[in-house]
């Protein structure tokens, strides 16, 4: 089955090159392409162009990428949202993991690493590659205490676990547990964290410096 792509992003030569790529890759498809925010909306308003996967800039004019991904996440939470910028920089990357980004890509990425972080969202829930991941862990480094919950050692352990590109199912083979105590683990940390998603489990295990096995 097709996973249906739409991107925006200003810069609509790079939109055309970035959308010729993707479909060179297996099971994927790009619905359209729109140059900000405000147009994605106004796309959204018809069920059929509502797609797996928004691959998003940030810097666009009349709604940027902060703004829109703030959107999705609340009128489109199942919408998953890849970010595809020149912005490197770690304010611009941890506000957007914030705002509900489940990757952050740099445009100069090779198309073989896009079809993998792809994949990745897809199978697993989330994408950073190594240097964002070490960036974002620097950029809050200095602010570990806001963070810090009590959690239990297995809790700790599964947390380090969900950083990885395993499954629940593989992660209970880890723990040597069932289906059902990794959903209550999970479900735990949820609730603690108050959050909603593996990524958002992952970013916080970032924060305090869990994401190391």
């Amino acid at each position: 089955m097709s996973c249906n792509i739409v991107i925006v992003d200003d810069h609509l030569l790079i939109a055309k090159a970035i959308s010729s790529v993707i479909e060179q890759f297996k099971s994927y498809s790009v619905l359209y392409e729109v140059e900000n925010g405000k147009e994605l909306i106004d796309k959204f308003k018809l069920k059929k162009n509502i797609p797996d996967i928004v691959l998003l800039d940030i810097s666009m004019p009349v709604m940027d990428g902060f703004e829109t991904a703030t959107w999705l996440k609340q009128y489109h939470p199942v919408v998953k949202v890849v970010v595809l910028t020149m912005q490197g920089d770690d304010a611009s990357l941890v506000k957007m993991i914030k705002a509900g980004a489940i990757s952050y890509l740099n445009k100069n990425v090779h198309p073989a690493e896009l079809q993998k972080a792809l994949n990745a969202v897809n199978e697993k829930g989330f994408y950073y590659p190594d240097w964002a991941t070490s960036r974002i862990l620097h950029a809050l480094a200095n602010n570990e205490d806001e963070y810090l919950v009590k959690l239990t050692e297995r809790e700790i352990e599964f947390l380090r676990y969900s950083c990885t590109e395993m499954t629940y199912s593989e992660i209970g083979k880890k723990m040597f547990c069932s289906g059902r105590t990794i959903e209550s683990y999970r479900d735990s940390l949820f609730e603690k964290l108050n959050v909603k998603t593996r990524t958002a489990l992952a970013l916080y295990a970032v924060k305090i410096g869990l994401h190391k096995l």
